[in-house]
């Protein structure tokens, strides 16, 4: 009788380890896209993982066009897109959620003596009818044009606004913010975009048509080079419990004070 005891209890244990690891597995909320939405996602992860035990955040920062791709494939539960979808992506099945607003900054390397443009130049530049910086208060030097590559949300909404799409004369299209910055910041000829959040001392922040880029612009409209943070889902695919959960968190008033001190500017009230 002792034996078959102790084999029960065992069995019992085994059984109870299985359904563990599962309940662990169905604990992770996996997101993938926009490197722009790396410093807020990242925020917000955290905090959700901090509040929810035995839950793991997980982001992968691909790109916008890749983390639609992603969770139109099921390859995560959450895709992140610093662009609106495309008609042609929302006839796939997905549906965007916006979290936030975020400006573009326009930067250049701390040297440039440049301070202000307007959209109308800006979109001269990067299409190559201002070349030098000498023609527009700067040195003598030529225009060195550093943006993302295609696909890439933060392209997508500077070309729009700046009425530039499929025209902008490239000397790099890097894969990445960070990229871009460190970039910039290496170049004092240079110019490129980034999510203002992401944006540090090692490059100058533009103000365009004489509106700085800070969070209070963008929330008041009067910094024009902004965009929409979009959360992107599956509907034919329901969410886990978790990343449900998260979703509902992120989305809610309650996330509001990370999504702002992450220097973006949240819409849900």
């Amino acid at each position: 009788m002792k034996k078959i005891i102790t084999f029960a209890a065992i069995l019992s244990l085994m059984l109870a380890t299985v359904v563990g690891c599962g309940k662990t597995d169905s604990k992770t909320v996996s997101t993938d896209g926009s490197t722009s939405m790396e410093k807020v996602i990242g925020a917000l992860g955290e905090a959700f993982e901090e509040n929810n035990s035995g839950v793991t955040f997980t982001y992968n920062p691909t790109g916008s066009g890749s983390g639609i791709t992603a969770v139109s494939e099921g390859r995560c539960d959450i895709g992140l897109s610093s662009r609106n979808l495309k008609k042609e992506e929302k006839a796939q099945g997905l549906t965007e959620t916006v979290l936030a607003l975020d400006g573009i900054a326009i930067i250049v390397n701390p040297e440039n003596p440049v301070n202000d443009l307007d959209i109308e130049t800006i979109g001269k530049i990067y299409m190559g009818e201002i070349t030098n910086w000498k023609d527009i208060g700067g040195n003598d030097q030529e225009i060195v044009l550093i943006g993302r590559e295609a696909g890439s949300g933060t392209r997508d909404g500077f070309e729009s606004i700046t009425g530039t799409e499929d025209a902008c004369k490239y000397r790099q299209e890097l894969t990445s913010t960070g990229d871009v910055i460190t970039t910039v910041a290496g170049n004092p000829a240079a110019i490129g975009y980034a999510s203002l959040a992401s944006v540090n001392e090692t490059v100058k922040a533009l103000s365009v048509g004489g509106i700085a880029a800070t969070e209070e612009t963008v929330k008041d409209g009067s910094y024009v080079v902004q965009r929409l943070f979009v959360l992107v889902t599956k509907d034919s695919t329901k969410l886990s419990g978790a990343a449900q959960d998260f979703f509902d968190y992120i989305t809610s008033p309650e996330a509001n004070e990370i999504i702002s001190s992450a220097g973006e500017v949240p819409i849900n009230k």
